[in-house]
Order: C-alpha cells, then structure tokens, then sequence
C-alpha cells in the first residue's frame, strides 16, 4: 500500500508539475506574441519615420537644387549686365565711334551754315561748338546707361561679391563719365574759344 500510495502521490506530483509548466508555457506564450506585437509595432513605427526623414530629405535636396540652379541662371546675367557696366563706363570716359561720327556730322552741317557769310564768331559755335557738345552728348548717354544698368546689379540681391564689384566700378565708372560729359556740355571745363583771340 506504501509503494501504491508512493506512486499516487509521485503521478499526482509529476501531473501537477506538468499542470504547472504548461500553465507556465500558456503563460509565456502569450507574451511572446505581445512581445513581438509590440517589436513589429516599432519597427512599423520606426520604418515610418525613416520613410518620413527620408522624404523631408529628398525635398531638401530638391530645393537646395534649385535654389542653386535658379541663382546660377540669373548670375550669369548679373555677371554679363555687370561687366557690361563697367565696359560703357570706361567706353564713355575714353569715346565711342557713335561720338565721333556725330561730331563730324556736326562738324560737317556747322561748315555748311557758315560758308558763305558766316562770321568768326558763329564759325566757332557752329563747326567746333556743336560737335563738341554733339560727343559729350553721346558719351553722357553711354555714362548713363552704365550708371544704369551698374545700379541695377546692385540692387538685386543674392550677386556674388565678385559681381558686386564690378558692378560698383561700373557704377563709378559711370557717374564720372557723366559728369565729364555734362561739364563738357555747359562748357564748365573748358570754354569755346572767341573769334577775338
């Protein structure tokens, strides 16, 4: 009866441990898949958020590209309109060939006037006076397109410093040409010579 009992109790034990485990296996098993619910939840989550910083960083490349691609169109012609500023600047300083063929017209219309019966007096005015004022005029207005344009270059924002700096010598370039031509033109450097000397 001892080895009955022993054995009852034994199979009982050995039924209760096996209870106990799979009760542990019952247990365990659910939170396993919680476990991996949750895992597969932040993954999901993380993925997300990989796509989303992935995105906002192609969008940043993008405006980056064209940011820098809209300036590199519009530099080229602030670069051009600078130096171009700077070439009427000193073209107007030095004269152009637009100059000197009006002064030669006036010239000419002056000798015409005054052929016949002409005195010295508006010989002078009408032959030298003219053309001159005639060149000044024309340099005046090349000094004023390259003010202009030198202005311009300036005002607009975003221009390389290189640019700029053109653009300033054109725009001093310029403004002395025109005040050279407007002094040549009031005659406030030099005066027309009168027939008595």
């Amino acid at each position: 009866m001892d080895t009955k009992t022993t054995t009852e109790k034994t199979g009982e034990s050995a039924e209760s441990a096996e209870g106990a485990e799979s009760a542990k296996t019952a247990e365990a098993a659910p939170a396993e898949d919680t476990a991996v619910v949750v895992l597969d939840k932040q993954a999901d989550d993380l993925t997300d958020d990989a796509a989303d910083a992935l995105a906002d960083d192609e969008d940043d490349e993008d405006d980056l590209l064209s940011e820098e691609a809209a300036p590199a169109s519009s530099g080229i012609g602030g670069a051009a309109a600078a130096v171009v500023s700077a070439a009427l600047g000193a073209v107007a300083l030095t004269g152009t060939w637009t100059g000197k063929v009006v002064s030669e017209r006036e010239t000419l219309l002056g000798q015409i006037k005054t052929s016949g019966s002409g005195t010295p007096a508006q010989q002078i005015s009408e032959i030298y006076g003219d053309a001159w004022h005639s060149t000044a005029l024309v340099n005046g207005v090349f000094s004023l397109v390259a003010l202009f344009v030198a202005v311009l270059v300036l005002i607009l924002p975003g221009r390389p410093t290189w640019v700029r700096s053109v653009a300033v010598a054109g725009a001093v370039l310029g403004g002395l040409g025109l005040l050279l031509s407007a002094g040549t033109y009031f005659d406030l450097f030099l005066s027309l010579p009168t027939a008595g000397s």
